[in-house]
């Protein structure tokens, strides 16, 4: 089988985003510097390779950004729930301040990054995370061997993938960037994933040009 080709993309800026809320599950839309971003990096795909699917979490913050991009090329997004962000259970609509505060015990397991812990109210441990991402990402990347597809998702799972394709550990700390509206560049193969390039926000160049017009 010949091997797919991933943009992994997450969203654009939302006011949780800036304000350190955890939204999870909550469906939180786009700020304007999200919708802004969104358009910088819909110009950007237009001018690379051909992009044969588009694909997004069912949250308006991913559909929205995929949206841009797929009105740009031409295409349709296909939503798909298995994009989600980790469900956060009692963090969603917390600051990380007020979770340090109010929930320590289990601040602690988040900071660990403990790989079986829950958050309460219906979390997702990281090792549920893993699995759901990993076999979302089997069940598209499949559908399309030699082509290159668009996945946009969320932090989150921006993580699991970039371990996902280097075999670094839930636990290990997280070393790498998951800006907004960043293209991460992956492979899959029915071995795995492996990792092309990550984090390429060239397109927000632009973006700052157009705060200095204002």
């Amino acid at each position: 089988m010949e091997p797919t080709r991933i943009l992994a993309i997450r969203h654009g800026e939302t006011a949780w985003n800036v304000d350190t809320r955890v939204q999870g599950h909550l469906d939180i839309p786009l700020n304007d510097v999200g919708l802004r971003q969104a358009q910088h990096l819909a110009r950007s795909l237009v001018q690379r390779d051909a992009i044969d699917a588009i694909y997004a979490s069912d949250l308006s913050r991913a559909h929205t950004t995929a949206n841009a991009i797929a009105q740009a090329i031409g295409k349709t997004v296909n939503t798909h729930a298995g994009l989600r962000e980790r469900h956060f259970g009692a963090f969603q609509g917390r600051t990380f301040a007020e979770i340090e505060v109010e929930l320590p015990d289990h601040a602690w397991h988040w900071r660990k990054r403990t790989p079986d812990w829950t958050p309460p109210d219906g979390g997702e441990s990281l090792l549920v995370l893993r699995d759901r991402i990993v076999a979302t990402v089997n069940e598209l990347a499949v559908l399309h061997p030699g082509q290159q597809i668009v996945l946009v998702a969320h932090g989150g799972v921006l993580d699991i993938l970039y371990r996902a394709a280097t075999r670094i550990d839930l636990q290990a700390p997280r070393t790498w960037a998951l800006t907004n509206t960043a293209v991460n560049s992956l492979l899959w193969t029915p071995a795995g994933l492996s990792l092309v390039g990550w984090g390429d926000t060239s397109h927000l160049d632009a973006l700052g040009e157009d705060e200095s017009s204002l």
